[in-house]
């Protein structure tokens, strides 16, 4: 199976895959830029949104995101930036996500047949390797304790791959590996 990762952009953002659990894709997700429209049922409306936070995020920081295919199909998606784009990061009892790292708000694979074929950990060292690239020093991130239903993703993935935990907390501790 031909395995390809994307930069995220405004164009390839429609092919994000589609959480089975959730009414939207990640494509149509806001919760950590804007909270508050969580549960606008205007889907085009919070693309339009999604998409201008994706180009402006592309101006000011460079790229913030990933999809993964697996087999011609968008399986995984990743976003990331520094915490003041993602202002959600600091709402969580074990936040605020650090000012001197970049928040990885999600690396998800919505579908439980594509998981545990090491395409996450895949994901995540392409974006490390991006980020180290930039110069960028250490990245953040919530996982949840008792769920890998969460497009935060389970703490044990993270924990495997070097994070510690900065600040615990009984769901959702905030994580930090040092890059």
């Amino acid at each position: 199976m031909e395995i390809v990762v994307f930069d995220l952009t405004e164009e390839n953002l429609r092919a994000a895959p589609r959480w089975g659990s959730h009414p939207y894709s990640c494509k149509y997700c806001l919760y950590w830029e804007h909270p508050e429209l969580l549960l606008d049922p205007e889907k085009e409306g919070l693309f339009r949104r999604k998409q201008a936070w994706v180009r402006r995020v592309r101006a000011e920081f460079g790229e913030c995101g990933r999809l993964l295919y697996a087999a011609g199909n968008a399986v995984a998606y990743a976003q990331f930036a520094p915490p003041e784009f993602l202002p959600n990061a600091q709402s969580y009892s074990a936040g605020p996500a650090s000012a001197d790292a970049v928040f990885l708000a999600c690396l998800f694979i919505p579908s439980k047949e594509h998981r545990g074929h090491g395409l996450g950990s895949l994901l995540l060292h392409n974006i490390l390797r991006d980020l180290r690239g930039r110069g960028i020093k250490a990245v953040e991130t919530f996982a949840r304790k008792e769920s890998p239903e969460n497009p935060s993703g389970p703490l044990e993935f993270y924990l495997k791959h070097g994070f510690r935990v900065l600040r615990d907390h009984a769901e959702f501790p905030l994580l930090r590996l040092e890059l």
